[in-house]
């Protein structure tokens, strides 16, 4: 299988590492680390010696309750970033929902769109969408996420029920649209969407029966990266959970990305690369002995 992006034809025999570039101040787990353009395209650098195959930068936090960022601060944030990205060898995916930012970023060369809203958001002026801005290029890969209702309120009510199947169709119909716009299936990638208005019980169902939550013939993208619900069942209370700083997360959500591309993922999206490329490689050591 191969992921068709702008510049490359990734090869997903093997799973691949996506290295997480936040160029925001306020990102759930390493927020203002990366805010500077230096300190982010140090950061990208960094990455790709520890191995990431894939970089994503994103300009606008995601978390639980994050208040929106104004398009031209997300693209002052981000354009500098990814310019000299592409520069760097490998693809690279623009974290945003909004078309704008889509456009201006694949113009200076970015490989994927990777967006939480899987091009549904438009800004309520009849501006272009973000299915347009993909159907319109000739190749640029794109990541559609399943969210329940928006960042804002995701987890005030989050889903109800099982939520395997409710998931699958989301993803189907979603890609269905994108392929009536003339988007071939190996531009697509698809993510169950972990931890977005979800409950913790409800993410593990989606990791232990995630070839069943993303439709046959897509590749599937796995975000399981310092995430809440992997503290929840790590700590032993809620109020330890809710404390459990980044590196107590580390160990977790390596475990989590292994466990992910056992179960099938092609790509894991990932804080900590270097130790995640690592346990990869034990895990496909074992494979090739089966």
């Amino acid at each position: 299988m191969h992921w068709q992006t702008s510049r490359f034809a990734i090869d997903l025999s093997t799973p691949q590492v996506m290295g997480i570039v936040n160029v925001t101040p306020d990102s759930f787990s390493d927020g203002g680390q990366h805010a500077s353009h230096h300190a982010a395209l140090l950061h990208c650098e960094r990455l790709l010696k520890d191995g990431a195959h894939l970089l994503d930068i994103g300009g606008e936090s995601t978390r639980p309750g994050a208040p929106p960022v104004p398009q031209d601060e997300e693209l002052a944030r981000v354009l500098p970033v990814i310019r000299h990205a592409v520069t760097l060898g490998v693809p690279v995916s623009v974290d945003t929902y909004k078309p704008a930012v889509m456009q201006a970023a694949l113009d200076l060369g970015a490989d994927i769109v990777n967006d939480i809203w899987a091009l549904r958001w438009t800004d309520g002026q009849g501006g272009p969408t973000g299915a347009s801005v993909v159907a319109a290029h000739p190749n640029c890969g794109v990541c559609l996420m399943h969210m329940h209702r928006d960042p804002q309120t995701m987890q005030v009510a989050p889903m109800e029920g099982d939520v395997v199947p409710q998931v699958l169709s989301f993803l189907e119909l979603l890609a269905q649209h994108l392929r009536a716009l003339g988007v071939d299936s190996n531009r697509i990638c698809l993510d169950p969407g972990i931890g977005f208005g979800k409950t913790v019980a409800q993410n593990f169902a989606l990791l232990a029966r995630q070839a069943q939550a993303v439709p046959a013939g897509y590749p599937v993208l796995a975000g399981w990266s310092r995430k809440s619900s992997l503290a929840a069942v790590t700590q032993t209370s809620l109020s330890n959970a809710a404390s459990m700083d980044v590196d107590q997360r580390r160990a977790p959500s390596i475990t989590a990305a292994v466990l992910a591309v056992q179960n099938g993922a092609h790509v894991v999206r990932v804080h900590d690369v270097r130790d995640t490329v690592s346990a990869l490689k034990v895990l496909a050591a074992m494979q090739a002995q089966v």
